[in-house]
């Protein structure tokens, strides 16, 4: 049996290079004892690689890299014996199912996990220097052989500095730019300095007692750390305290909330008063170069047909759907022998792009739509209406909140976000633009104009009088 011994410092290294050299003599796991320390020794590893050419995936080369640090003895066995069958069976290590795989996984896990708590929990203590370059030093305890694979990052983080990270696995020694590993030692006699006690005063003003969850915090910075992190020696305090502050906090809460009467009387009580506060809206980009384009219709309409935002005539008009879209649509709409209706846009700025003298539709976004959604609950919640349209995608999503297909959705109704009915149907503009589907979807609006008349006119019929769209 071949005997390997691997060494405390560049144990990964060591790892890829002798199984390597095994593997390609096809020499089997079970001849191979990676512990080390036999009382009589073993046989020669060979002096060469051998004539067998190995294929690994990278993913194995990061997972050997991890399980390799775990303090596990068999772990160097056990990721060999993943090497050599890998060379007879290519599907056994993307198998999540498979006995040896899900074990590597499993020592690989708190390795990783080890190297998170290390980068979140060392302290470096400044230590006096006679040089320009400040000298640093921290001593940690981890669970496993992490030094080398997680000092790195400290490298990169700390690259202006000298420092030092002790721990019982090995020290990392980073000193003119260059990061050195040399074998463990005693744990190192570390002053305390001032960025302690101002480390331990952010911690505690940082501290929420509101939310204090003992469990929780144990779990994310275990007790085994305490002892080296400054801050911890507030916790006590903190937690002792912890009730006393949130009652301050609620003491320090006004003492009422702002009165709904308050907020209702700041919207406005009439189209009219909604109109003249949206001619002077900021809410969105959309608003301070480009002419509102408000809402048409008697104030009391039992139906309310909402598109997606004017056009480049309706803009010059500052009125809504008298462009080529809008005439198709008044046509159907007389088909339908619609009542009054109050006829509006989710959004009431036209939105182009110039190209020459044409100013080329574009569509709003989502933000936008949003924006301006409040104005149209406005006008909702003044003409309460027995139902609304909705014409196109835009429109749908203004009044329902949802951004689904409209193909599945066209001709159904859906709730509004602040109550009521809202049947879905084609935009005229889209028609205009369709082609092979023109004649189709035209015949379809004029269905959905139907339905919708049908609906307001039976509601009509049972409320006897105006019924109320909640908002």
């Amino acid at each position: 049996m071949i005997q390997v011994d691997l060494p405390v410092l560049g144990r990964a290294k060591a790892w890829r290079e002798a199984a390597r050299r095994l593997a390609s003599h096809g020499i089997a796991p079970e001849e191979v004892n990676w512990q080390g320390g036999t009382l009589f020794g073993g046989d020669h590893m060979p002096a060469a690689d051998g004539p067998r050419d190995l294929r690994v995936p990278k993913s194995f080369v990061q997972l050997s890299g991890s399980v390799i640090c775990h303090t596990d003895p068999e772990a160097p066995a056990l990721l060999y014996q993943a090497l050599w069958r890998h060379q007879h069976d290519r599907r056994s290590l993307g198998n999540p199912a498979d006995p040896l795989t899900r074990r590597l996984d499993r020592l690989a896990k708190p390795v990783g996990r080890d190297i998170h708590k290390m980068h979140a929990f060392v302290r470096f203590r400044e230590l006096p220097t006679d040089g320009a370059r400040r000298r640093f030093a921290a001593w940690f305890e981890p669970d496993h052989r992490i030094v080398e694979a997680a000092t790195p990052f400290f490298a990169r983080r700390f690259a202006d500095m000298d420092w030092l990270i002790a721990t019982p696995f090995g020290t990392a020694r980073f000193s003119d730019g260059q990061l050195d590993f040399d074998l463990p030692g005693p744990r190192p006699d570390l002053p305390e300095d001032a960025s302690e006690a101002l480390w331990t005063t952010y911690f505690t003003n940082i501290f929420n007692p509101a939310r204090v969850k003992i469990g929780a915090m144990k779990s994310e910075m275990p007790v085994k750390y305490w002892k080296n992190l400054p801050e911890t020696r507030a916790i006590p305090a903190m937690l002792q305290d912890a009730e006393a502050r949130v009652q301050r906090m609620r003491d320090a809460l006004p003492t009422e909330p702002p009165k709904r009467a308050a907020r209702i009387a700041a919207m406005p009580a009439t189209l009219d008063q909604a109109r003249a506060a949206a001619e002077t809206c900021s809410r969105c980009d959309l608003c301070a170069p480009r002419r509102m384009v408000w809402g048409e219709g008697p104030a009391d309409a039992p139906l309310m047909i909402v598109g997606e935002a004017p056009g480049d005539h309706e803009d010059q008009q500052a009125r809504p759907f008298v462009g080529p879209a809008g005439q198709l649509l008044r046509a159907a709409m007389a088909a339908a022998e619609c009542p009054p209706a109050y006829l509006t846009n989710a959004v009431k700025h036209f939105k182009f792009r110039q190209r020459g003298k044409q100013r080329l539709h574009q569509s709003p976004t989502r933000g936008e739509i949003d924006h301006c959604r409040w104005w149209l609950d406005q006008e909702r919640r003044l003409i309460r209406p027995r139902l609304t349209v909705a014409l196109g995608a835009s429109a749908a999503f203004a009044l329902t909140g949802r951004r689904a297909a409209l193909t599945s959705r066209r001709g159904t109704l859906e709730p509004a976000i602040r109550g009521g009915d809202v049947l879905i149907t084609w935009h005229p503009a889209a028609i205009l633009r369709a082609r092979s589907r023109g004649a189709e979807m035209r015949a379809e609006l004029a269905a959905d104009l139907n339905r919708a008349v049908g609906l307001a006119k039976e509601r009509m019929g049972a409320q006897g009088v105006r019924g109320a769209t909640s908002l």
